[in-house]
């Protein structure tokens, strides 16, 4: 549901410029990426470089200015080491050690992995759930909408490049909003669709604004930030609200209960950043597959709510 929003309502405190950190800042960072292009990134030498290169690698995307780039960061955290020093960040992320082509291995496993909960929660709503259930298709593209999310986090700890990057943040803006819009639906649109039409055309112009202030205008870290999480508040608020009020009249609300405070819980994990173990595992990837079993918690709740205004709505058919 709010996975995302979760994760960004805590990086708001722990939040750094992207562009700068301490490791990249260093001179002997600087100076050795500096010599590595001059000595292998033109003429003869590049050409001799892409010879070596692996196929994987190039299909990818990983330039020699990458590989420069990388070599000089784990120059500069052996010095950071011996020194006695604490591991720095670069460009705002921790190091981490590729496998082949993937930058951020166990965050994009624990992407595609939610990625996979999802995809295989989709197939059991649709196996289990009419297309005659009131919510069925606003819960479906809810669904879609979360799969391509996790496609998008996936490429983007694959492969962080300006386009993954915004993908990535663009689509989760997309899922919080569109959590808001299932829980509009829900609690106001069956009865009123005017009211839910209304709502999720001011959803898509404000997720369209955000887009194009990001994209055209400037991308502010801070300012996507504090976006999402006023969003996920307004989210989280509203689905608790709702299921507090209708626990005792539909008990399967639990399920959903239980979701909103497990993102609570476990987004503390954010909160201890530090640098990955085995430079694979740090608190994102931690976070991430802490996250899996949450996908089946919702869908479960979607499901069950689905097949209960079924038989709701089937109900009153037979009254009329």
């Amino acid at each position: 549901m709010a996975e995302r929003m979760a994760r960004l309502l805590l990086l708001t405190v722990t939040v750094g410029l992207a562009w700068g950190s301490q490791g990249d800042r260093e001179p002997v960072y600087r100076d050795c990426v500096l010599r590595c292009e001059e000595r292998n990134c033109s003429g003869d030498a590049l050409k001799h470089f892409r010879s070596l290169q692996p196929i994987y690698m190039s299909l990818a995307g990983w330039t020699c200015r990458d590989d420069c780039k990388y070599e000089c960061m784990w120059v500069t955290v052996g010095l950071y080491l011996q020194e006695g020093h604490r591991v720095p960040q670069f460009h705002g992320k921790w190091p981490f050690s590729r496998f082949l082509f993937i930058q951020e291995p166990a965050s994009a496993v624990a992407s595609l992995l939610n990625g996979l909960a999802s995809l295989v929660m989709l197939c059991r709503y649709r196996a289990s759930v009419p297309a005659s259930s009131p919510m069925y298709h606003t819960c479906m593209a809810f669904a879609w909408v979360s799969l391509n999310a996790w496609f998008w986090s996936t490429v983007f700890h694959t492969r962080d490049t300006d386009l993954t990057e915004k993908m990535d943040y663009f689509c989760a803006s997309a899922v919080i909003l569109h959590s808001i819009y299932l829980c509009c639906v829900r609690t106001v649109g069956l009865q009123h669709p005017s009211v839910a039409s209304a709502f999720r055309a001011l959803l898509l112009f404000l997720l369209t604004l955000h887009i194009c202030y990001l994209s055209l205008i400037h991308f502010d870290y801070g300012y996507n930030m504090m976006a999402n999480v006023a969003i996920g508040l307004v989210n989280l608020a509203w689905w608790m609200a709702w299921c507090l009020r209708n626990h005792r009249r539909l008990p399967h609300t639990r399920r959903c209960v239980i979701v909103v405070l497990l993102l609570q819980g476990l987004s503390l994990l954010e909160l201890l950043d530090f640098p990955p173990l085995f430079w694979v595992l740090d608190a994102h990837a931690i976070w991430h597959i802490s996250t899996i079993p949450v996908h089946v918690l919702f869908f479960r709740f979607l499901e069950d709510d689905s097949l209960y205004l079924l038989k709701e709505s089937e109900a009153k058919i037979k009254l009329d």
